[in-house]
């Protein structure tokens, strides 16, 4: 019998919840913040904890009622331990353990970003090891190899921000508001990707990102244009920075399917929502005839059920996490909890 799962996910600014079994979501409910952070252009970490607080235990009953279980049919419980703000983790892993202990469940901590490594679970059954994924959002690029579940190895990763991070910097820039991806990404819609020649970072090193030098040439390039008197339409800006972007994530994700000859694909994380560089993926994908497992938007996203599907996974292994593990804010792809 697959585990039955409650699971929480409080790393940053989105309230999650889900039943989950076995990789199979039963239900995933959500309260954002966005609109909480809009006006301070950025996530305010005591701001979050405090909606996380407020909206904790409502979303609980909800995704318990959503999936038709009641706490007595539960298998265990699993929350997020880190990476993410402290404060925002400490609301859903607290509140996950006192459930676990209450009901005398197994309780299980999950690494957000293997939450997202496992993501395309919910979707595709052929997500198997090996494959390599990307994994992009506000905190973290990455692109992973996954020779097993547990076996990670880190192919590259940024040097400066991350691609979420590198999103929300440049609509600042520009003037669209937070958050940065999702409003490029429309500001974008009619626009040409060629418009502008912004540049593309680190092509000697095929695994390894750099955005902080695009963040540059935007601005550089603005305050030029305008000052000229001759900006091209805000479509064509926002389309050439969101291809500067998406070219070097598909390039050097590909580089690393190329390197490892993984027939799978995969990608989580909130930047993975993003039209086009879904639309890049699969041509790539096609391209060199592998398959491609990037799940919905919403299961890109920080979600419950992600984390539902991790703690699934390895309660089946007989992995229970300590009653004494606190939660890890600085935690890296494949370091142990404690």
């Amino acid at each position: 019998m697959k585990p039955l799962i409650l699971a929480f996910e409080t790393s940053c600014d989105e309230t999650a919840v889900a039943v989950v079994q076995g990789t199979e979501a039963l239900s995933n409910v959500l309260a954002s913040q966005v609109d909480l952070h809009a006006r301070f252009g950025g996530v305010v970490p005591e701001v979050a904890a405090r909606a996380h607080v407020e909206a904790i235990r409502s979303l609980t009953h909800q995704a318990l009622n959503e999936a038709g279980i009641h706490p007595a049919d539960l298998d265990g419980v699993g929350a997020t331990a880190g990476p993410g703000l402290v404060g925002a983790l400490l609301v859903g892993h607290s509140f996950a353990k006192a459930t676990a202990w209450a009901r005398q469940l197994p309780f299980v901590g999950i690494d957000h970003m293997e939450g997202h490594l496992m993501a395309p679970l919910l979707q595709f059954e052929e997500f198997q090891p090996p494959v390599v994924s990307l994994l992009a959002s506000g905190g973290h690029s990455q692109i992973v190899h996954v020779g097993e579940w547990g076996e990670y190895r880190v192919m590259g990763s940024t040097i400066d921000d991350a691609a979420g991070e590198a999103f929300d910097k440049l609509a600042r820039v520009m003037g669209l508001g937070f958050p940065g991806g999702p409003a490029l990404d429309i500001a974008s819609e009619g626009g040409d990707p060629a418009a502008v020649a912004f540049p593309r970072a680190l092509p000697d090193r095929p695994f390894d990102f750099s955005f902080s030098g695009l963040k540059t040439a935007v601005v550089t390039y603005i305050e030029k244009t305008r000052a000229r008197g001759d900006l091209p339409p805000l479509a064509d800006v926002a389309a050439s920075v969101q291809e500067a972007i998406v070219d070097v994530l598909v390039d050097k994700t590909f580089n690393a399917v190329d390197e490892t000859g993984a027939r799978v694909v995969g990608g989580g994380g909130g930047v993975l929502a993003n039209r086009r560089l879904r639309h890049r993926f699969a041509e790539e994908a096609d391209k060199r005839e592998v398959t491609l497992a990037i799940p919905d938007p919403i299961l890109c996203t920080d979600n419950a059920a992600m984390i539902g599907v991790a703690a699934a996974h390895w309660l089946s292994t007989g992995r229970i996490t300590d009653w004494a593990e606190n939660v890890n804010p600085g935690l890296a792809l494949g370091q142990p909890l404690i």
